[in-house]
């Protein structure tokens, strides 16, 4: 009783006409970021806090917070119609659902995205309202060693994302991790491979690799191809084929229920964040797949999955930075500071000296993701006409979007040129047998990997045995060498079989 007393509470702050313009606006801004590569939640939301000076605290963060989580939905549109990860978290949804678009089913694509994001980030918000203060203290076990372990597993977990060999997987995974450490050390600040060009010391943008990987890559191949120049992708022609099946219901229901799950406890920890939880999503689904070999090829649980459990740890990562003060991610560090702008300082008091923004922010989510279905539902049948598109229109209109959004990522040139040549490279993974998807991922968690083992050997004073004196930390450890080994033993099984 207690919690829907919170919840009207907060409902009655989060449905005055200023809070559902604040969230209208973050949650249309949110879903404009997510389709445009380059730009993400996180720029977007330090561009946007000098307008909230002039906002209440409240007003303020429902707005922010509507641009993170719309962002969730919003970069899977590019990520199912022409293959490019607008947001990080959409990076598994290029795998299957462009090949759904491909055959004709990008509106059932889209529309299992769409709800699948809805009924995640509902029941997250329930849950955040239920257990949030409860749960949030387990959130405090998890330190740099324990972070360092979950991004070690999820290592270990890249090469189920492939379609192809295990050992093909691993070559991607390794050239990712080898492009992660491109840059300036981050003790040191030693260069490593730079080859004294200073536009490298950063290292490499994700949203530059991706582009090129996959929207340059598809592009090039497209182009490859004998007699596809006016050729287009199969659109839907009846209302009937805009929206999934019974029969895609039934398969996506189990997946949006386990993926709303893993996404919200993942969103809890420290380290854990919309990408993870996307992609381990996705890894869960095709071992629990009857049909494995179908994932990759436009499986609709290898989008209804990683769908839910973004928009899951979107929300479930509120529950940390209000209740202890813990920024999970980036973004949730860019809000932290724009709460303390507004003088509000996120922890276990901000139950009891700020229970109309704690549960304001946790019911204008609900009000948000209903927006974002009325946004976008409607709209998918527009978003699907772009397949009617023939690809000699359609791909000069693809590299133009990517020119746009790598020269927008720092207003360089030389990002253009990386990008190209990161689209050769993709171009020729492909037609060597080499999955990029591993390689991304890998880059991405290779970043998140040494930043947190840097932090582990300092806590513990320069010794690595700090990850065995920790016991989440040794069991996360554990449970990664044990899926390694079952790898290796089945793939020798497979080989002596065949």
């Amino acid at each position: 009783m207690e919690m829907l007393g919170n919840l009207a509470l907060g409902l009655g702050i989060a449905v005055s006409p200023a809070n559902l313009l604040f969230c209208l606006i973050g949650t249309a801004l949110g879903t404009a970021v997510g389709v445009l590569p380059g730009l993400g939640p996180t720029a977007t939301i330090s561009l946007l806090l000098p307008i909230t000076f002039h906002i209440d605290g409240t007003g303020a963060i429902i707005m922010l917070s509507g641009i993170f989580y719309g962002a969730m939905y919003g970069g899977s549109i590019t990520a199912i119609l022409v293959k490019i990860p607008g947001e990080a978290a959409s990076l598994v949804t290029c795998l299957d659902g462009y090949e759904m678009a491909r055959k004709g089913r990008g509106g059932a694509a889209l529309g299992i995205s769409a709800f699948g994001s809805f009924i995640a980030g509902i029941a997250a918000t329930l849950a955040v309202a239920v257990v949030g203060p409860q749960v949030s203290a387990a959130a405090l076990a998890f330190g740099p060693p324990e972070r360092a372990a979950l991004v070690a597993l999820g290592l270990t977990l890249v090469v189920f994302v492939s379609t192809g060999s295990p050992l093909r997987a691993l070559i991607s995974a390794l050239a990712g991790l080898v492009l992660s450490s491109v840059g300036q050390e981050l003790v040191s600040g030693q260069e490593r491979f730079t080859f004294g060009q200073p536009w490298l010391l950063d290292g490499f943008h994700l949203a530059i690799m991706a582009m090129g990987l996959f929207g340059i890559a598809e592009v090039l191949d497209g182009a490859n191809q004998p007699g596809s120049g006016g050729d287009t992708l199969a659109a839907p022609r009846r209302l009937a084929e805009l929206l999934p099946s019974r029969a895609e219901w039934r398969r996506s229901a189990a997946p949006i229920g386990r993926g709303s799950l893993l996404g919200f406890l993942l969103g809890l920890m420290p380290g854990g964040g919309a990408l993870i939880a996307s992609f381990a999503s996705y890894v869960l689904e095709k071992r629990l797949s009857r049909a494995p070999e179908g994932f990759g090829r436009g499986a609709i649980e290898g989008v209804a999955g990683p769908e839910a459990a973004n928009n899951a740890a979107a929300q479930a990562s509120f529950v940390p930075l209000l209740n202890l003060g813990l920024p999970s991610n980036v973004v949730m560090g860019v809000i932290m500071g724009a709460l303390m702008i507004h003088g509000v300082t996120p922890g276990p008091k901000l139950l009891v000296e700020r229970p109309d923004l704690y549960w304001g922010v946790t019911a204008s989510m609900l009000i948000g993701n209903a927006m974002l279905v009325v946004l976008n539902v409607p709209l998918i049948g527009l978003f699907v006409r772009l397949l009617e598109v023939p690809g000699s229109m359609l791909r000069p209109l693809i590299v133009l979007f990517c020119v746009v959004g790598a020269f927008s990522v720092n207003n360089s040139l030389a990002d253009v040129g990386l990008m190209c040549g990161f689209g050769a490279m993709g171009w020729a993974m492909r037609h060597t047998g080499l999955d990029p998807a591993p390689l991304l991922i890998a880059f991405v968690l290779g970043q998140l990997f040494e930043t947190a083992i840097h932090q582990s050997i300092a806590v513990g004073y320069g010794s690595a045995m700090v990850f065995l004196y920790r016991p989440i930390a040794a069991s996360i450890l554990a449970l990664a060498a044990l899926i390694a080994c079952g790898a290796m033993l089945g793939a020798g099984l497979t080989r002596r079989r065949d």
